[in-house]
């Protein structure tokens, strides 16, 4: 395949995004993170590999800042602490690793964020799970049909793909989408240091 050929396949489930993901399950989303956030509630964020990565992303441009001067938000990448991760999986097992995370940090009126292209990863099952029982809101990035996260997500936000890399890409643009509508709404001066 000519490096052509994957630009236009790209464009094109870019293309099919705009059909596959509703504007009105994003504002959702959106809408449950802000009212979370404006109740001191944390936004927890976690997945594997590539979208651990994408975990920590999201949680970067929260924390510090993603176009705009603003104050910190509450956001927690469950994918970034290896101490936990590591104690955790070799004394447990990994299936619970982030489902320990949301009973640690995660409470009554928070958000938890997973991302899983297959929307089969047993951790982020598990921690959706969880947070169910806590009476947390669920939002799951997956690929296309959602896997078994569908039905446990309040919020599904699926890319209309199979292609883990394309899956991916897509990923990129709705959580970049995501994190600015958060912050446009969230917008509140930097604090002095």
């Amino acid at each position: 395949m000519s490096l052509r050929d994957y630009l236009a396949e790209s464009a094109g489930v870019l293309q099919l995004s705009t059909a596959a993901v509703s504007q009105e399950t994003m504002e959702g989303a959106v809408d449950a993170v802000v009212d979370a956030l404006t109740a001191g509630k944390p936004l927890l964020v976690c997945g594997n590999g590539g979208s651990a990565s994408d975990a920590m992303h999201i949680t970067g441009e929260l924390v510090g800042r993603f176009l705009e001067e603003r104050r910190a938000l509450k956001a927690i990448c469950l994918s970034s602490n290896p101490a936990v991760i590591t104690a955790w999986s070799n004394d447990y097992g990994y299936d619970s690793v982030f489902a320990r995370q949301v009973e640690a940090y995660g409470e009554r009126g928070a958000v938890l964020l997973g991302i899983s292209t297959s929307g089969n990863a047993k951790n982020v099952i598990a921690a959706f799970a969880q947070a169910h029982t806590m009476g947390m809101s669920t939002i799951a990035l997956t690929g296309e049909g959602g896997g078994k996260l569908a039905p446990l997500a309040d919020y599904l936000l699926a890319a209309p793909s199979r292609s883990t890399p394309l899956i991916q890409q897509v990923h990129l643009c709705l959580y970049h989408y995501f994190c600015r509508e958060i912050e446009r709404r969230m917008m509140a001066p930097t604090p002095e240091f």
